[in-house]
């Protein structure tokens, strides 16, 4: 089993969490909800879980040995730090053609209304 792809979402916050991650092996199963934190000896990565009524985390997904344990997290790592510099230069540009999108997908045209006034 190999990992294939990592997609990185980092996040801002003031917490601990960096960012989520959606990590695919053998370009034929995605696992999606992965988070960055960044705990006290360092950055690690936490399986997807869902919290439980008594207040638990129960992890929905998670290597069942060490061996692959450390596999993903080296690959996770080394994606969010390869992307660490990317983040940081594409910095406004990024951040303005996320506003773009966000204001294009709420934007409708009536074209009947268009062609009326012209």
């Amino acid at each position: 089993m190999q990992v294939t792809d990592v997609r990185i979402r980092r996040i801002q916050t003031d917490g601990k969490l960096r960012a989520y991650v959606s990590i695919t092996f053998d370009d034929s199963f995605v696992v999606h909800d992965l988070r960055i934190i960044d705990g006290r000896k360092g950055m690690f990565v936490a399986m997807p879980s869902k919290l439980l009524p008594n207040g638990n985390h129960k992890d929905i997904a998670h290597p069942i040995n060490t061996e692959v344990r450390e596999m993903i997290q080296s690959a996770v790592l080394k994606e969010f730090q390869a992307t660490e510099g990317e983040e940081q230069s594409a910095g406004e540009s990024s951040s303005t053609e996320q506003k773009i999108e966000q204001d294009t997908d709420d934007v409708s045209v009536d074209l009947d209304d268009s062609e009326e006034k012209e």
